[in-house]
């Protein structure tokens, strides 16, 4: 699986979308219903430019309209970077589909401004409560979407290149420390063997950036906002703790550990040996382990002094305020809720079983198998995203800030601008309250 294509589903916001929500007030309610013609629902997601996975949604909607005749789901497929654009536009217009998926990150904003409505999926097969927690995607109490499955983050390196360096191999009992993973770092470099020892991405954009290192961030014991009330983020975002984090995320680059923007395809150049340890994720771990064969580790996240982290959501399915068959639409929701179909996305898109049922039916991820640490990465170690609407506009403000420190900026001043500007942000909208 190409790393830019995952990485992307991993946590898109498209920018002029974002945008536009975060702009935009609570307008969800009222109007005219739409999404549905009769008991024909119509079906909207972003996988148009994702063969496997666009395949395993069409077949559960054969499979649900094969299994009823109230009933009937037609599918609208989206290339994923027009997928939020068309969302928004269709909102405005009041013009949504019955069933959309969206990104995990996004769904507080989404439900915020109106565009779901809250779902019962009480009853299925699949109880929210054996997924993991990352995967249902909650606001104010209540339940607006569910995934399948979810991503994990990780390092990885070639256990031959960390023996010969001297380099303890971390387990998720007893992960790195910081000084054990800059002291890995320096010895890499010293070595003379990698121009740049360690990989973490740095010529990706958008989300990338919020959903990579904002984890290292919160393990710093700093975080993107101050979540008691997500009313401010001064204090927090460049607080003591986040501006550590910032300190040394620069130093990466200032030593020579890590390039200042990593080259088009980081996986490829770490299997090339370019570089010692990547921070990736659990989507190239197949192609990884077999390039690498028994000689790939598979790393947890280091521990910065608050415990390690990793982000958590990914793509989730929702239902539309404006649809006007609900029933319909929550019927599609529950029947989709089988186990079998947890299974077929996990296989098909490389991607974290959503279930430890599903888990036990995919090669590598049952218990004891190579990939299953990294379903224990996802379950110990990762954060949600801030669950408030305005959450798009901080991504945007922080993969702002962040490129401008490894570009040079002072670190306290450009987490402080951001703090101030997603203030600002937070005031102008009443703190997106309703």
């Amino acid at each position: 699986m190409v790393f830019r294509t995952r990485r992307l589903a991993v946590a898109s916001v498209a920018v002029a979308a974002a945008t536009a929500l975060v702009a935009g007030c609570a307008s969800g309610t009222g109007g005219s219903t739409s999404g549905a013609d009769g008991d024909t629902l119509t079906l909207w997601t972003h996988n148009a430019g994702n063969s496997a996975e666009l395949d395993v949604v069409k077949k559960i909607i054969k499979d649900f309209n094969g299994s009823q005749s109230k009933y009937k789901v037609k599918l609208q497929a989206f290339p994923q970077s027009d997928y939020n654009n068309s969302v928004v536009a269709a909102a405005s217009a009041r013009k949504l589909p019955c069933l959309l998926d969206v990104d995990g990150p996004n769904v507080a904003n989404w439900a915020w401004g109106g565009y779901l409505a809250p779902i019962d999926v009480s009853g299925s097969e699949v109880p929210l409560s054996d997924q993991l927690p990352s995967t249902v995607g909650r606001y104010q109490g209540k339940v607006y979407g569910f995934g399948f499955y979810d991503v994990s983050l990780a390092f990885f390196a070639r256990k031959s290149v960390l023996n010969e360096y001297g380099i303890r191999i971390p387990t998720i009992d007893k992960p790195w420390t910081k000084a054990e993973f800059d002291s890995a770092l320096a010895e890499l470099k010293k070595s003379g063997k990698f121009e740049y020892p360690l990989e973490m991405g740095t010529g990706g954009t958008g989300e990338w950036w919020s959903y990579a290192y904002s984890p290292q961030v919160q393990s710093f014991g700093g975080d993107l906002i101050d979540r008691d009330g997500y009313k401010t983020a001064s204090g927090t975002l460049d607080g003591k703790n986040s501006v550590q984090w910032a300190t040394w995320f620069r130093s990466l680059v200032s030593k020579g550990y890590m390039a200042k923007k990593s080259g088009a395809d980081p996986n490829k150049d770490f299997l090339a040996g370019k570089s010692a340890i990547q921070w990736d994720g659990s989507w190239n771990a197949a192609k990884n382990a077999d390039k690498l064969g028994d000689d790939l580790a598979i790393i947890p996240p280091v521990d910065f002094g608050d415990g390690p982290r990793i982000g958590g959501a990914s793509w989730q399915w929702a239902m539309s305020s404006t649809c006007s068959n609900k029933d319909g639409a929550q019927a599609w929701l529950k029947f989709s809720r089988q186990t079998k179909y947890f299974v077929d996305y996990a296989k098909t898109t490389g991607t974290l079983p959503g279930t430890e049922a599903a888990a036990k039916q995919v090669d590598g991820y049952q218990a004891g198998g190579k990939f299953n640490v990294l379903v224990q990465f996802a379950r110990k170690y990762a954060v949600v995203r801030p669950v408030t609407p305005a959450y798009p506009y901080i991504s945007t403000e922080f993969e702002k800030a962040a490129q401008d420190i490894l570009s040079g900026a002072d670190p306290e001043n450009a987490l402080g601008q951001a703090a101030k500007d997603i203030d600002n942000n937070l005031k102008t909208n009443n703190y997106y309250a309703g």
